[in-house]
This record gives structure tokens, sequence and C-alpha cells, in this order.
């Protein structure tokens, strides 16, 4: 809940979306209403194929919705605004995928810095930046390592300290902990949850 007078981080209002499928279109969200403060910690659960994916795709830009409305700090963003969007998810708001999309052609601290060096950051300070997100998951001794050279564990580290990279304020993630052991998964979740007290 938001506490009286306080702007939402994150307000999905009315949402809905669709998925091109083999029938026409398929409703994946159906009229979603949800605002997340700041500092909330909040999980979507359901079974497979109930749109939890979706829901995260419209609330970070990547799944244009049909209606409604979505807000990031108080932003309303369109669906048409691909470089609102593209800001938003360099500055503002981390996303951890299911499919982690590290790009192989870059080591890992340069996969982390990414968002960083494309809104702008000088090389040296993104490099630093991006090493204590390493860091604060255990991993800043991979820094130099290609993706491949990693298991999919570590891998799902990396994509973590991706998303948490620099001073972003809201981090969307989709079963972030899938591929890790018990250790690793009380990291990831340790760690999302002193940024959302931070």
């Amino acid at each position: 809940m938001n506490a009286p007078g306080a702007q939402p981080l994150m307000e999905l209002v009315g949402v809905s979306a669709e998925r091109a499928s083999g029938r026409g279109p398929l409703r994946v969200v159906d009229d979603l209403t949800l605002s997340v403060a700041a500092g909330e910690l909040v999980a979507l659960m359901g079974p497979s194929g109930s749109g939890k994916t979706s829901v995260l795709q419209v609330a970070s830009g990547l799944l244009a919705p049909t209606a409604g409305i979505v807000r990031i700090d108080g932003e309303t963003l369109h669906a048409t605004d691909r470089s609102g969007w593209a800001t938003v998810r360099r500055r503002t708001v981390g996303m951890i995928h299911q499919r982690l999309d590290l790009l192989a052609g870059l080591d890992v601290l340069d996969n982390v810095a990414l968002p960083l060096l494309l809104d702008g950051t000088k090389l040296r300070r993104a490099h630093e930046t991006a090493l204590a997100a390493l860091d604060r998951l255990g991993i800043a001794g991979l820094a130099k390592a290609a993706p491949d050279e990693l298991s999919v564990g570590q891998q799902q580290l990396v994509a973590v300290a991706r998303a948490i990279v620099g001073e972003r304020r809201l981090v969307l993630a989709d079963e972030p902990t899938a591929a890790l052991d018990t250790v690793a998964a009380e990291r990831v979740a340790d760690v999302l949850a002193d940024l959302a007290a931070a």
C-alpha cells in the first residue's frame, strides 16, 4: 500500500495486452490494475501460462498494452514511445528475464555495465559501478569471464547484477532464482530486499 499522498513507483491502470497466436490475438493480461510503492516487494503468483511474464513485460515496455495506462515514477509512458521506454529501462527499471540475454561478445563486466554505457556513463565509472553490483552478489571474480564460460546459475547472477546496476529504483524479476542453488538464491533475495529497503 502507498502512504497517503505518496506517488507509486509503478502503476498499471486497467491494462490489457495481447499476443499473436495461431488462432488470432490471445489476451494475456486482462484489465489489470496494480500499484507498487517505493520500497515494496511484490510477488506475482500463479500457474504457468497465467500471464506473469506478460505483466512484467508490459510494466517494462517490452509488450505494448492494448488498453490502459502504464506509469513509472509518475510518468505515463505510451506504447509507441520507444525512446522513452529505452531511457526508463536504462535508468529506472532493471529487468531480469527468464532468458538471461547476456551478450556473448562482451565479458561479464561489460554485460553488467551496458545499461550505464548506453546511457552515457564514462567507461571507468560504469566499470566501477558494475563491479560493485557483481560484488554485492559475490561474483566480482567473474568480471573478466565470457558468459559462455559460466554455469547457468552464474549467468543468472550476472543478469541480476545487470538489473540492479546503477541507481535503478524498480527491479522486475521473472523467476530470478530458478537456476540457482539455495545459497545463491538466498543471496539474490537478500540483495533485492536490501535494495527495496534502501
